[in-house]
């Protein structure tokens, strides 16, 4: 059994994510999300989604890189 890194649980079918060249453990997508989910810089809001990255600055859409000053950021729809 293996030991989620975020809640410290020991599961018998938690997963591996491969990212960056490090590999995290995990017993469910919520402690994954947390642990690897960028926050926007704007409203601090966990991004599940796609997102806005703009200049290396990470936002959950393009209504909070606008509001940081960002210029000709928009959603995708």
């Amino acid at each position: 059994m293996a030991t989620c890194e975020v809640c410290g649980n020991q599961y018998g079918m938690t997963f591996e994510v491969h990212a960056q060249g490090a590999v995290h453990v995990f017993d469910c997508f919520a402690c994954a999300i947390h642990r690897m989910a960028p926050i926007c810089e704007h409203c601090r809001v966990q991004i599940i989604g796609q997102g806005v990255e703009v200049e290396g600055h990470w936002y959950c859409g393009a209504h909070c890189a606008r509001a940081e000053g960002k210029a000709g950021i928009v959603d995708k729809v």
